[in-house]
Order: C-alpha cells, then structure tokens, then sequence
C-alpha cells in the first residue's frame, strides 16, 4: 500500500515540476498560463516536492510567500501520510 502512496506521490511530483516549468515558459513568452490555483493544489494533493523543485530551479513563484506556505504544508501533510501507513501496514 505505502508503494502505491509514493509512487502517486512521485508521479504528482513530475506533473507538479513540469507544471512549473510550462507556466514559467509561458510567462517569459508573454501567453496563457496555468491559474494559481492549479499550480497550488497539484503541489498540495500530492507534488509538493516537485512544486518546491519547480519553484527553486525555475525560479518560479518564489516572491509568493503562500506558494511557500501551501507547499510546504503540502509536503508535511504527505510526509505525515506516508509515515502512517509505514506504521498501520507494517
């Protein structure tokens, strides 16, 4: 069970990255871009290690103190899951 949890959470991670990669492209190019709010949840639900990746290496959205915020309470939600099905499925 827990293998399946970290795979979800790696392949959010890769969506999340390049998500972050995408609208950075976007923004430099002067176009549509993906919504806050999109960029926010699919590091919240799941990616938040690729958001914050995202965010460091593309410096992107890194100004914004709730990107910040919500990824990092992303990350701690996920890394509390993680360890407790470590602990019921052991």
């Amino acid at each position: 069970m827990v293998r399946y949890l970290l795979i979800g959470y790696a392949v959010a991670s890769l969506l999340a990255f390049f998500a972050y990669r995408s609208d950075k492209r976007r923004a430099r190019r002067h176009r549509w871009r993906k919504s806050e709010y999109s960029l926010l949840m699919i590091g919240f639900l799941g990616g938040a290690v690729g958001a914050l990746l995202g965010m460091k290496v593309f410096h992107h959205k890194t100004k914004h103190w709730y990107f910040w915020l919500v990824n990092f309470f992303g990350l701690l939600w996920q890394t509390v899951s993680v360890i407790v099905c470590l602990l019921i499925w052991q």
